[in-house]
């Protein structure tokens, strides 16, 4: 069972508790918090509740349903209990006790409810005010229950037990009548073996005096409840499952544990009328067919017009070994057997009446499975299914990323469901859900959000979360854009996921462009434009980009010549202003006698592709296996649609792709955005030897930045070539050409794989229903004696030994140089090591200059180091106010080009720095130990608090609350965090913990 344990920690803690875990004083001479910025937050604005819980009901365990209200109930395995009825009403409730719900029972449109668990506990629910509750309960001490029936409009509730008695209970008062039914007086006194538990109770349609009760053991008894005597019994050689009238009173059919439906007459307990194997085979010697599988549930339902339905579970023959669960539709000479993806837990046939003594007229099938719920149309040829309203299909494909956003714009929402709707799969039903009580409430929350999900097979879901039921807005195929291979023996040998290579590693998405970028586990990253109208791409724009952080011995390219010290070789790629054209493919090798090089892991498609309103694709970028060495996954992503970035980084380095141009601008190693004399720079710890220079080689070049900043510029156009005015002597091999410039050691290509799969493993295992962060395994750092992981996506904690990684980016208007006076753009990159580096951007002015001038990049040193992992980044105004990135307004990419004028306007994200003082920005920092404030542009340290010691920070982000700004973190101990961004202090503390 859940239990909650909130600790706040107020204003008044000592200075001696307060030191122990929070480093809140600022240097020397530097301003206090009152002096900076005035802080509104306190620890009585934070009261942690449960709003609403989303996806399907776990392990469930029973069902019912109210005919006149149209309502469901679903019961699980711990107690729970979800009532469902038209798309947006939905209510959670839980018993306190935590025992399976074995059986549910509407009071027929009275707004009730009875539930019986399996502790042997009764309970009647009031379902007419707005949050349910018990009413009334009943416990059971010396019997199990084991079934429960509640005739239409009766005050009396039947309760069957594992004895074989029934005991009689009043509905009003919730208490025992003293009525009780003995199994040895329903039996015939003759019979000395017990019958065993009752499986089934059920009154005569036509007489509510005279109850039917089934026994395990095949002994069914019609009892005269004012006589208190049994009026027939019949008696069959199999095990009875369930029992169901004929709507006249004269018939009931009974299932067995050999795959029978017997039909009895009332008045003629000596023999079934009928017996039949509906899924057996039938001899030619008229001999008793084979057994099958027990017939579970068996529902006999009557029409007007022509031949009652069958409806049952089970019954399979016994060679169907392997084959899904199944729920057989008989009806007249017709027999339809449906497949089911999951176990079927139980099912309830809807019909037009709920008066058991008139035709029934079934129109759908409720089939709980145990993961989803699914109802079938008897009305229409060939049975299909409703499409189900309600948000149960979030793990339709196991969620491998999941992101959430808060006041999108008010256009968002609409624009999203528009094209949406457009999307509806082929194969349903035409008519209305059935399952339609209730009215539609509104959530409180007064602006849109929305979460978007990212799956293991490559799809990406939208979802409106603005009211308190998840609805599906649009779906994305990311697979769309790949060849697919049709069989194992087309399987590209490029493959380094066996299985989901199209899964979503992350995503990065601009909710007021409407830009999307998503990276996946293949090592490839597409950009996504939004587009009202339908358009057919002759060809998907490629970049292939080729990732290497570090160099041994024999790998790095021979300068033959004088080097300047301002050249720089950015990880195993040039200058991107001296590459070769990157638009197109390069010549890679995968022969059998060599090793894998510039290959990417998937195939883009090379048709036409059609794509619908929505989501299209922009550009796809692809890493490619170097010298043998598969693409490390990325582990960060990020993209701006005011300058028309893309920026990612994985263990090897980062990449900086101008979407608008399709050029690769910057492609460098971690360590290369050290300075050599940055006081954070880490030498590489690989354990590959260094070349070491001999006799008139000049050093080797790229492991660290140079002392002077340098600029990088990206090539003008796809499709420039080379002039040919640079030599090998001055500029390395290009990324794209044939031959590596740079070649790693067969026992690194070993064990980078290695690590490679277990990175895979782990994700793949360990990757949460709500979140895309994964608690990884753990190893001492050597540098601060802490434990340092790996989320998600990131490289296992063996290989941070070696490689640090690049964790977090954050476009934003700052400072790019300590001390600076201007503002402009910038990139800050964060790393596993704890780092913090800010990269300057240059960009061109708009319109067509800013397709054909171009950007220029340089790095400009750390700004702070952390311990762990940095996780999330924000800049403050000076007045403690959220400067979000800069963005461009959406417009229609395949609209004319006035239309596109009048929209494509960039929006600033702060002012120009006009403010007096002398910190004009604070730069808010969260890894998974600690959290910084810093004050731009002098970099100094304002704040700065420990989060946690024994655990670590799953995730953390800035987030804006009662008009001011704090750091919410959730922590792997299972802390929810809240900090003032200033003064660092906690606001919240809550702690959940689970008790079995």
């Amino acid at each position: 069972m859940k239990k909650f344990n909130i600790r706040k920690v107020l204003d008044g803690l000592t200075a001696a508790s307060s030191s122990s875990s929070s480093s809140a004083t600022a240097q020397p001479g530097t301003p206090r918090e009152n002096d900076v910025v005035q802080e509104t937050l306190q620890s009585e604005h934070f009261q942690l509740c449960k709003t609403v819980r989303h996806g399907f009901p776990y392990q469930p365990s029973s069902m019912a349903f109210d005919p006149v209200q149209k309502i469901l109930a679903v019961g699980t395995q711990n107690g729970a209990l979800r009532l469902f009825g038209r798309a947006g009403v939905e209510c959670y409730c839980q018993h306190e006790s935590g025992a399976a719900v074995i059986q549910l029972q509407f009071l027929i449109n009275e707004g009730a409810l009875v539930s019986a668990l399996a502790d042997d506990s009764i309970h009647l629910w009031n379902l007419r005010q707005k949050i349910p509750a018990i009413l009334h309960s009943l416990k059971f001490n010396r019997e199990r229950i084991t079934y429960c029936h509640l005739p239409f409009q009766s005050k009396w509730l039947y309760i069957g037990t594992e004895r074989g008695n029934i005991h009689i209970v009043n509905v009003e008062s919730f208490t025992l009548s003293g009525y009780v039914i003995m199994w040895n007086k329903a039996i015939e006194l003759s019979t000395k073996t017990h019958p065993g538990p009752v499986v089934h109770i059920s009154d005569n349609p036509m007489d509510e005096g005279k109850l039917l009760i089934g026994f395990e053991c095949g002994v069914v008894v019609l009892w005269d409840l004012k006589c208190k005597k049994a009026d027939y019994r019949y008696n069959h050689d199999e095990a009875i499952h369930s029992v169901d009238w004929h709507h006249e009173g004269k018939q009931f059919v009974c299932s067995h544990s050999d795959g029978t439906l017997t039909t009895w007459n009332v008045r003629a307990p000596a023999k079934p009328a009928q017996i039949i194997t509906p899924h057996g085979k039938q001899p030619k010697d008229g001999k008793k067919p084979e057994p099958c599988k027990p017939i579970l549930k068996v529902e006999y339902k009557t029409t007007r017009a022509g031949d009652p339905f069958h409806v049952l579970s089970g019954g399979l023959s016994y060679d169907t070994v392997g084959r899904r669960a199944c729920l057989t539709v008989m009806h007249g000479k017709s027999t339809a057997v449906l497949e089911m993806d999951y176990p079927i837990v139980d099912f309830l046939t809807l019909c037009e009446t709920p008066y058991p003594n008139d035709f029934q007229e079934p129109y759908a099938v409720v089939v709980l499975l145990e993961k989803d719920l699914v109802v079938i149309d008897l009305g229409q040829i060939g049975y299909p299914i409703f499409e189900n309203p309600y948000p149960l299909t979030i793990h339709e494909s196991p969620v491998t990323c999941c992101e959430y956003f808060a006041d999108c714009p008010a256009e968002l929402i609409p624009a999203l469901y528009s094209v949406g709707s457009r999307q509806k799969r082929q194969g349903y039903s035409k008519k209305e859900w059935p399952i339609s009580g209730g009215n539609w409430g509104q959530g409180t929350q007064s602006y849109p959000e929305i979460i978007i999900t990212g799956h293991a097979d490559g799809s990406i879901k939208f979802w409106d979360a603005s009211a308190l039921m998840l609805q599906v807005l649009y779906k994305l195929k990311t697979a769309k854009v790949f060849e697919r291979a049709r069989g194992k023996e087309d399987k590209p040998s490029a493959d380094i996921v066996e299985e989901d290579p199209f899964a979503i590693q992350t995503l990065s998405w601009c909710p007021e462009s409407r830009m999307l970028c998503v990276a996946g586990v293949s090592a490839h990253v597409i950009a996504y434009r939004f587009s009202k109208q339908e358009v057919t791409t002759e060809e998907v724009q490629l970049l292939e980009v080729r990732m290497q952080g570090e160099f041994t011995d024999g790998d790095s390219p021979d300068p033959g010549g004088d080097q300047t010290p301002t050249q720089l070789t950015p990880g195993a790629s040039s200058s991107p202003q001296e590459s070769e054209p990157l638009a197109q493919p390069p010549t890679g090798s995968n022969s059998s006698d060599g090793p894998r090089d510039n290959i990417p892991c998937l195939q883009v498609r090379s048709s036409p592709l059609k794509q619908s309103p929505g989501y299209q694709v922009e550009l796809v970028i692809q890493l490619v296996w170097v010298s043998g060495e598969p693409p490390q996954p990325i582990t960060s992503l990020a993209i701006n649609s005011s300058y028309g970035l893309v920026v990612f980084g994985n263990s090897s380095g980062l990449a900086v792709v101008d979407y608008l141009q399709k050029t690769l601008l910057l492609n460098m190693g971690t360590t290369e955005l050290y300075s050599p004399s940055d006081p954070y720079q880490r030498q590489p710890r690989s354990p590959r030897k260094q070349r070491q220079p001999s006799g008139g080689d000049s050093p080797r070049l790229g492991l660290i930045l140079p002392p002077l900043i340098t600029t990088f510029v990206a090539p003008t156009a796809l499709g420039d070539s080379n002039d040919g005015s640079n030599t090998s002597e001055d500029r390395c091999k290009s990324p794209t050409s044939g031959k590596p410039p740079y070649r790693y050691k067969q026992i690194r290509q070993i064990l980078n794989n290695i690590l490679f799969k277990c990175c895979h493993l782990s994700c793949r295992i360990s990757v949460s229903s709500f979140s895309h962060f994964v608690l990884p395994s753990c190893c001492p750092d050597a540098k601060d004696n802490s434990f340092t992981r790996s989320r998600s996506s990131s490289v296992t904690s063996i290989d941070r030994e070696s490689r640090e990684a690049i964790s977090a980016f954050h476009f934003c208007e700052s400072y790019p140089r300590k001390n600076d006076s201007q503002i402009g753009p910038c990139v800050l990159v964060g790393t596993t090591q704890g780092s913090v580096m800010m990269v300057a951007l240059s960009l061109p002015p708009g319109g067509d200059q800013r397709l054909q001038q171009p950007v220029g990049i340089s790095s400009c040193g750390t700004l702070v180091s952390l311990k762990g992992g940095i996780l999330t980044m924000a800049l403050l105004d000076s007045t403690g106010a959220l400067l979000p990135p800069s963005y461009e307004p959406w417009y229609d990419p395949n609209a004319s080009d006035e239309e596109k004028e009048k929209t494509r306007r960039r929006r600033p994200a702060s002012p120009p720095s006009s403010q007096e003082g002398p910190e004009s920005q604070f730069a808010v920092l969260c890894s998974e130990k600690q959290a910084k404030v810093v004050a731009m542009p002098s970099h100094t340290r304002i704040y700065k608090h420990n989060i946690t010691e024994s655990s670590f920070v799953l995730r953390a982000d800035v987030v804006q609350m009662a008009g001011a700004n704090c750091i919410a973190c959730f922590c792997a101990n299972g802390h929810i965090m809240t900090l003032r961004n200033h003064q660092h202090m906690i606001l919240h503390d809550h702690y959940n913990y689970y008790q079995s």
